[in-house]
C-alpha cells in the first residue's frame, strides 16, 4: 500500500504506506532521499542503519534522516511516512516542533520510541486522519497534510523527551541547548573540531557547555568526535576512499590525527576497520 502526495509548485513529496515503501532499500544499504518515519504495530522489524543491525520492537517509532545508510531487512504491517525538505523543512519549522538535534540529527545513533497502548492509539487515529486527508483534494490539502505531519513530529518528539527523562523545565532548557549544539555540529563537523567554535556560536563559554552537558551524561567534545568517527565509518563502509582521503573529507590535514581519534572510539585504526569489513563480506 502506498499513497503519494506531490505539490508541483514546490516539488514537495509526501509518501504514506506500509513496508512496500521500504522494498527499494532491501537489496543494499542506501541513503534515503526522504526523511523517514517507521512505526511498527504487532510485528517487530529488522533493519541496518550505518551497517549496525537493529531489531525494532512492536509498537515503536523510529526516525531516519537523509544522511544515514539504511537497509530494510524485514517487517510486516508497518506504517511508513516519507517526506522531503520541500514538503516539511525540519530546520525551518523547528520553532514549531522542536525536533532538530533530537529526533533528527541528534547525538544518539537512531532514536527509537516505544509506545504504550494510549500512545499507540493516538498515533493510529492520526494515521487515519492522514489517509482521509490524502483523499480530500482541495486548495488547502497541502496545508492540512503539513499540519498533520507537524502533529506527528511534535508527538514523537514529546515522547522521546519523556522517555529520555527530559520532562522537568530545567532539563528541557538543557536539552534545547543540546539540540542547538547537535545541529551546529551537523553543519560544521567537517571543518570545525573545537568546542570553542560551537560555544561562540551559542553565546556560551566552553566551560558552561561542558558543565551543562555533564548533567546530560555527555560532553561537547565527545559529541563532535562521535560525529566525525560516524562519518569516517560511513565512508569506509560505503565508499572506496582511502583513509587519507577520508581524513581530508572530515577536516584533518594529517591522516594520523583521524587515525588516533578513530582508534580511541573503535579500538581499530581506519585501515584495520576496513580490513575487518572485508572479512565479514
Amino acid at each position: 500500500m502506498q499513497n503519494t502526495f506531490t505539490e508541483f509548485s514546490t516539488n514537495a513529496i509526501l509518501k504514506i504506506g506500509d513496508e512496500e515503501l521500504l522494498e527499494r532499500y532491501s537489496k543494499a544499504a542506501t541513503q534515503p532521499e526522504l526523511y523517514t518515519f517507521i512505526r511498527t504495530k504487532d510485528v517487530q522489524a529488522e533493519l541496518l542503519v550505518d551497517s549496525i543491525p537493529y531489531t525494532i520492537a512492536p509498537n515503536s517509532v523510529l526516525a531516519l534522516t537523509t544522511v544515514q545508510f539504511f537497509q530494510f531487512i524485514s517487517g510486516k504491517d508497518l506504517v511508513v511516512y516519507q517526506f522531503n525538505r520541500e514538503f516539511y523543512c525540519i530546520k525551518d519549522h523547528d520553532q514549531e516542533v522542536s525536533c532538530a538535534g533530537l529526533l533528527f540529527f541528534g547525538n544518539v545513533h537512531i532514536p527509537i520510541i516505544e509506545l504504550n497502548e494510549k500512545e499507540n492509539r493516538k498515533l493510529h487515529i492520526l494515521h487515519e486522519v492522514f489517509l482521509d486527508e490524502l483523499e480530500t483534494e482541495d486548495t488547502i490539502q497541502a496545508e492540512m497534510l503539513r499540519m498533520l505531519m507537524a502533529r506527528f513530529i511534535i508527538i514523537s518528539t514529546r515522547l522521546l523527551k519523556l522517555k529520555a527523562g527530559f520532562v522537568e523545565p530545567s532539563k528541557n532548557i538543557k536539552v534545547d541547548l543540546l539540540r542547538e549544539f547537535n545541529m551546529l555540529v551537523e553543519a560544521h563537523f567537517k571543518t570545525e573540531h573545537s568546542v570553542s567554535f560551537y560555544a561562540e556560536k551559542l553565546f556560551k563559554s566552553p566551560k558552561t557547555l561542558s558543565n551543562t552537558f555533564t548533567k546530560l551524561n555527555t560532553s561537547p567534545l565527545h559529541i563532535i568526535h562521535e560525529r566525525i568517527v560516524l562519518e569516517a565509518k560511513r565512508l569506509l563502509i560505503y565508499t572506496e576512499k582511502t583513509a587519507k582521503e577520508i581524513a581530508y573529507d572530515v577536516g584533518f590535514e594529517d591522516a594520523s590525527h583521524l587515525s588516533r581519534l578513530f582508534k580511541k572510539h573503535t579500538n581499530l585504526s581506519p585501515s584495520d576497520f576496513k580490513k575487518q569489513l572485508k572479512k565479514t563480506v
